[in-house]
């Protein structure tokens, strides 16, 4: 813990502990040790509020931003607070690759849409768009390879489009589970309780690396076909 001291109300002055200062600033999204530059409150606000306020100046000279982070007591005392979050948040999106966008653009636009609800701290509703952008992957993925069952493929549940039009075992497998902690995103009563956000996406990026491990396979082996050896 941190003693800082802050002002209030006439310039008086108060000490309280902080867990730790921000570490990332919210603007850049780089580690950073930040540059303290106020906290206040004013006594209406002590009284009736269980937070705590303190501006920052980001010292990376691409980025110089002001920002803000909140600190959350720990006791009714509001002698002691930890770190909850810093504003102004600025998005921070995942670049895909061409392979990837040139299988499903739909997917990597969800993804992010859901990536975004995720660093506003939406818990509750981002897994429900990974769900979503898993079953575009997918379908756009069969409809890529089977373009003549393209509305076949648009219409059948994405658990019986896995199991006809999926031909990897690999991607198989790691589709089939992803969507398993996808349903849980969307279901009132989960089952795989002992799995959660981040499993789901990490069997999201199995399946991505799956994907384009096949497709850049493919792209290799007929650019370099085995009769020209």
């Amino acid at each position: 813990m941190e003693i800082l001291c802050f002002e209030y109300e006439n310039n008086k002055k108060n000490n309280v502990q902080i867990d730790h200062h921000s570490d990332e600033c919210p603007v850049c999204h780089r580690g950073i040790t930040p540059i303290f530059i106020y906290a206040y409150r004013d006594k209406e606000k002590w009284d009736k509020v269980n937070s705590l306020e303190i501006v920052y100046r980001c010292p990376r000279i691409e980025c110089q931003n002001l920002f803000i982070s909140n600190f959350e007591a720990l006791s009714s005392s509001c002698t002691s607070f930890c770190f909850k979050n810093s504003v102004p948040f600025t998005r921070k999106p995942i670049q895909f690759s061409k392979t990837i966008s040139s299988i499903s653009d739909s997917f990597c636009l969800i993804y992010n849409q859901a990536l975004s609800a995720e660093q506003y701290r939406l818990l509750e509703i981002c897994g429900v768009g990974y769900r979503k952008s898993l079953e575009f992957l997918i379908k756009d993925y069969a409809i890529k390879n089977n373009p003549d069952k393209e509305e076949e493929i648009k219409k059948k549940f994405l658990s019986e489009c896995i199991s006809k039009y999926i031909k990897n075992e690999n991607i198989r497998k790691v589709a089939e589970r992803a969507v398993w902690l996808g349903n849980d995103e969307t279901h009132y009563l989960r089952k795989w309780k002992s799995k959660d956000l981040n499993d789901l996406k990490k069997l999201i990026d199995l399946t991505v690396h799956w994907f384009e491990m096949e497709q850049l396979t493919k792209e290799i082996t007929k650019e370099m076909p085995t009769d020209k050896k």
